[in-house]
């Protein structure tokens, strides 16, 4: 094990991507349970259908564009919600690759993984 976990950037940016990843998981359970309302035809009229639609409305709004939905006997399709899914995944572990970058890594590290990166 290298010196840089023991480093004082380790604990603030490992608690960060903690975070991050438990914000992307709400986001993503949010969204999926949209797209399976959707799909199924559920009231939106209903309580909880109208929460859920409503909380997640500006997660998809900038890809409502994208794609239409695909409709069938009242059930819906949603692509654009699937889009935002992974919009959204990948924005994430290009924040946390960010991050990443901040952690403190010992010249023996450092050097290991230019070598690693030049084969």
């Amino acid at each position: 094990m290298g010196s840089s976990y023991n480093s004082s950037t380790t604990k603030p940016i490992y608690r960060g991507t903690q975070i991050i990843w438990y914000v992307l998981g709400f986001v993503e359970v949010m969204l999926a349970l949209r797209f399976a309302l959707k799909l199924l035809g559920s009231n939106p009229e209903a309580g909880f259908i109208g929460f859920v639609y409503g909380a997640t409305t500006f997660l998809v709004a900038p890809f409502l564009s994208v794609f239409g939905a695909t409709q069938v006997l009242g059930a819906v399709f949603e692509w654009t919600t699937l889009l935002a899914m992974l919009v959204y995944w990948l924005l994430t572990l290009a924040v946390i690759k960010l991050l990443l970058i901040g952690k403190t890594v010992s010249t023996s590290e450092a050097a290991a993984k230019l070598d690693k990166e030049e084969k």
